[in-house]
């Protein structure tokens, strides 16, 4: 049998092909070492309290319990003290309204901002980004003094409702989402627009027939940001609602933990228990609008 005879050049090509696929390895090595590192440090926490919620002795200091149980469960559902499904049913009449309304304000402003030119349009954009760099606990106070205020005229807008909070949120989030959904409109053509006026349609019904249906993926991502933001807020709630049975989710949790001392530290499997209870609406919403999420993220980008 024949020798094969290799050149040089071919040699050369050779080694520099397992240099690559070397090199490819180790690239592939690290990325993988990389997420799982990630995967620990994200799936720890989560870990941590499934581990406090069927601890049977209430604590926080043991990762693998020794005798688990579903005591904190059955508790959480009895116990009238702490009525957790009352708060989960306002956490989440709170968030579908809020999500709604500025799923709706935040379409209407951004399709005005991207497809108008009217006086003060400039001016209005910087304004709204203005307004977004000053955090919302700022505003707390003249918040509460408002609510105070409009509840003298309207109640069930005032003070200790779920409509002044539901007015608050809906309010709150319209800056950045308006210029988030701007980017969105910006990226689709006027052309269309121009065509559709040709063939005799409407503002209102280019609005709704044409554009809606092509920005679904923004408006899922509008719906997740506010239903999320509403959702899991803690401290404008707490300041605005005083009635236990008008308590919404995140403020009922703080409400199982006591109001300090050693009580703070007796019902940690109760907290835990409810913590994982009330993450499953924002686990389905992500698990259901994942793939709108992500593309309407990247869409919006591109364009501002």
């Amino acid at each position: 049998m024949a020798n094969v005879k290799v050149t040089p050049t071919q040699a050369a090509a050779q080694a520099k092909l397992g240099t690559i696929s070397g090199a490819r390895r180790l690239n592939i090595i690290f990325k993988t070492v990389i997420a799982v590192i990630a995967c620990i440090i994200s799936l720890y926490p989560i870990a941590y309290v499934i581990a406090a919620s069927v601890n049977a002795t209430n604590s926080l200091s043991d990762l693998v319990p020794a005798n688990p149980t579903l005591n904190n469960y059955s508790k959480l559902f009895s116990d009238e003290q702490y009525p957790i499904l009352l708060w989960l049913f306002n956490s989440l009449k709170v968030s579908a309204i809020s999500t709604i309304i500025t799923v709706a304000l935040t379409a209407l402003a951004a399709y005005a901002f991207s497809r108008f030119r009217f006086a003060g349009r400039r001016q209005g954009l910087l304004v709204i980004l203005l307004i977004q760099l000053f955090p919302n606990s700022l505003a707390i106070v003249s918040l509460y003094l408002l609510l105070i205020q409009i509840g003298n005229l309207i109640p069930w807008l005032g003070l200790n409702s779920h409509g002044g909070l539901i007015l608050i949120y809906s309010g709150g989030a319209l800056g950045f989402n308006t210029w988030l959904m701007k980017g969105f409109f910006d990226t689709i053509p006027k052309e269309l627009d121009e065509s559709a006026v040709i063939d005799g349609a409407s503002r209102t019904q280019i609005f709704t027939m044409i554009l809606l249906p092509l920005i679904r993926p923004i408006l899922a991502v509008i719906a997740i940001l506010a239903f999320i933001g509403t959702y899991a807020d803690f401290l404008i709630a707490k300041v605005m609602l005083t009635a236990k049975e008008n308590y919404t989710l995140a403020v009922g949790l703080n409400l199982l933990l006591g109001e300090g001392g050693s009580q703070r530290s007796s019902n940690w499997g109760l907290f835990a228990a409810a913590a994982l209870i009330g993450a499953l609406p924002v686990v389905i919403v992500f698990l259901v609008l994942q793939k709108q999420l992500v593309g309407g993220l990247t869409t919006g980008a591109v364009k501002g």
